[in-house]
């Protein structure tokens, strides 16, 4: 499929259905889905894949490992020099999906579930000190802001999943949000915190 077309399926739409369906903002059919990351340091052993693979059989929904190879001019830019710290030394990263269609509490703390066995069974294969994520790839498992609509998570309880999408920046970034936004108005689930 072309890219587009990828873009149309992992919105949830159903893979016919034209491009245009993304200019829609009310959306009439939405799967759910968990979505879990990981950086990969060394290749995984042939004994760590098949395992992978059996997991990925006994998943009775849509699910997969998208890797997104790093290296090259990657490993050029040193981890302090924007925001994003995930270069040198990764092989690739993991986008861990599993996406279905019933909505139920029992269907979805299934899917949940299976998705954090696998996400525990790759513990040796990937990232440590700290397990490192792709911010991109919100997953909220790894922690959130005490009450999205206060703005005082403090530094400390931010850096639980903080370090693991930005590593040594997160303090630079907190420092910096800090000064162009004191009083924390741009906040999510996941915020870069102020320093109080």
């Amino acid at each position: 499929m072309s890219w587009i077309e990828s873009t149309v399926y992992f919105a949830g739409y159903r893979i016919w259905e034209p491009a245009q369906v993304l200019l829609n903002r009310i959306t009439t059919y939405k799967s759910s889905f968990k979505a879990k990351s990981d950086f990969v340091m060394d290749p995984i052993p042939e004994i760590g894949l098949q395992g992978i693979w059996n997991l990925l059989l006994r998943e009775d929904a849509l699910a997969l490992l998208i890797m997104d190879p790093y290296g090259g001019r990657m490993n050029e830019i040193s981890e302090y020099e924007i925001p994003f710290p995930h270069r040198k030394g990764n092989l690739y990263n993991i986008q861990y999906l599993v996406k279905w269609d019933d909505n139920s509490i029992q269907a979805s703390n299934r899917h949940v579930n299976w998705m954090r066995m696998l996400h525990s069974y790759m513990t040796p294969y990937v990232s440590r000190s700290p397990r490192a994520a792709y911010a991109n790839y919100r997953d909220l498992d790894l922690g959130r802001n005490r009450n999205h609509h206060t703005p005082n998570t403090s530094y400390s309880e931010a850096s639980v999943w903080g370090l693991k999408y930005f590593k040594g920046n997160f303090k630079r970034l907190a420092q910096i949000k800090t000064r162009v936004d004191p009083h924390n108005f741009f906040r999510n689930e996941q915020s870069i915190p102020i320093l109080n």
